[in-house]
């Protein structure tokens, strides 16, 4: 079927508000490793992965043959009753979060996942205040909407929350951006202190922060940057959420999870996307005097079904037994140095920035700080004119976002790397010449 016919049956059953990619909207229809294909018939390089969630590539045979042998058992049974898989990749996970005593309760996506952990820390601190990260994005439901700190994705100022945003660590357009590294993080962690002791009541439940940002347009914060919240939060007792729906399982390519990685150790941390490398699933892990502090039952009926945690074991596995992580530090240094390069020579290019494959590419009106916000999206269309898939954030809608699943070569990086210097330098002369 033709994608203008598809894209004209979709205006007609589905919301307004679900954002499609491009001005001619396109359906993925195959895909092999790093390489996807249209419904007519175009074959691109996959930078975009599913919105990050097809974390190990197209048609993994390991993954696929998992989730194909456990569909012939048994798709479903409910949490009320043992689901083997579901055990053992939370022992896995529990174990590899690095937190003391670990649980982990599984659920359908990110968005649950943050709702779990929100749950978790106003029940154990008494308390519905809640400080989040200016530029964050944590979901689409009430509570996740509230703790988001991105206008474009906060659908109502409703909320069963009282939220307070504090300083993400963005450097490009913060007040405190022209400190070095050591000063920018005194006063961001000051701010904190500030803002706890001013805008709140001071039974402040927790933190919640993405170590990296995702929609936000991977704003990453220097280094000490955790470190020096996290000591603010525990003279006043708030626990630290860490949200790694897309930074987690090694693909900051530092660390399994990247708020450990900074030598922090948060009082919980969320996942999803990638673990069923395009499967939902998402959960929560934390010791468990934080994960038992519920008083009432609950249960999550498709969460950790048999057919998503077979996915996740497999995932999984594949994941650490060819060092993914370390694919992933090796070839995104290798994708920043190259966008590094091009910035260079680019004026349209104001901040290359990001960890291992989560990397952002803002853009700017030339001379200026001003958000190039048209300019992306002709880059981004431009892109995928020559094969090429990316995504797009950020507060203002200027920021290119680079996530390859973490099997890409670098080959595909200098694939990628080349479309990226034609398309940034086209569009930057149609810029000056308008």
């Amino acid at each position: 079927m033709p994608h203008a016919e598809l894209w004209q049956r979709h205006r007609q059953v589905m919301p307004s508000w679900m954002q499609l990619y491009y001005d001619e909207p396109i359906e993925l229809v195959h895909g092999s490793g790093r390489r996807v294909t249209d419904g007519e018939g175009r074959e691109y390089l996959d930078f975009f992965g599913g919105l990050l969630a097809t974390m190990v590539g197209h048609d993994i045979p390991e993954i696929t043959e998992a989730i194909r042998a456990q569909a012939g058992r048994l798709l479903h049974s409910s949490t009320l009753y043992l689901i083997r898989s579901q055990v053992e990749l939370a022992e896995r996970i529990a174990k590899l979060s690095g937190l003391p005593d670990a649980k982990v309760f599984f659920v359908n996506s990110g968005t649950e996942a943050v709702e779990t952990a929100l749950l978790l820390a106003t029940q154990r601190r008494r308390s519905h205040q809640v400080l989040a990260l200016r530029g964050s994005y944590h979901g689409r439901s009430f509570g996740t909407v509230a703790a988001t700190g991105i206008r474009g994705w906060s659908a109502t100022a409703l909320s069963p929350l009282a939220v307070t945003y504090v300083h993400s660590g963005y450097r490009y357009r913060s007040p405190f951006g022209h400190l070095d590294d050591a000063a920018f993080v005194a006063a961001c962690a000051d701010e904190l202190r500030t803002i706890i002791e001013t805008s709140t009541a001071g039974d402040v439940a927790c933190l919640l922060a993405e170590p990296v940002q995702g929609a936000g347009g991977f704003a990453t914060p220097p280094e000490g940057f955790f470190q020096a919240m996290k000591a603010v939060l525990d003279d006043y007792g708030i626990l630290l959420i860490s949200d790694e729906v897309q930074s987690g399982w090694g693909r900051t390519g530092r660390s399994f999870f990247a708020m450990p990685g900074s030598g922090v150790t948060p009082d919980a941390i969320t996942f999803a996307k990638g673990l069923g490398n395009g499967v939902a699933i998402g959960g929560v892990v934390a010791p468990a005097g934080l994960m038992d502090c519920l008083g009432a039952n609950s249960i999550s009926t498709a969460g950790g079904n048999p057919l998503a945690t077979a996915a996740g074991v497999a995932t999984l596995d594949y994941l650490l037994s060819h060092d993914l992580q370390a694919n992933a530090d090796k070839v995104g240094e290798h994708l920043m140095t190259g966008l590094r390069a091009i910035a260079d020579g680019c004026p349209l290019v104001g901040e290359v920035r990001g960890m291992g494959l989560m990397i952002g590419v803002e853009l700017v009106v030339p001379g200026t700080r001003e958000p190039a916000v048209a300019a992306t999206l002709r880059v981004l269309e431009a892109a995928r004119q020559r094969g090429l898939l990316i995504g797009r954030g950020g507060l203002h809608g200027n920021v290119l976002r680079v996530t390859p699943p973490m099997t890409v070569t670098v080959a595909e990086a200098d694939e990628a790397l080349a479309v990226l210097r034609e398309v940034l330098t086209t569009v930057e002369r149609t810029e000056e010449s308008q």
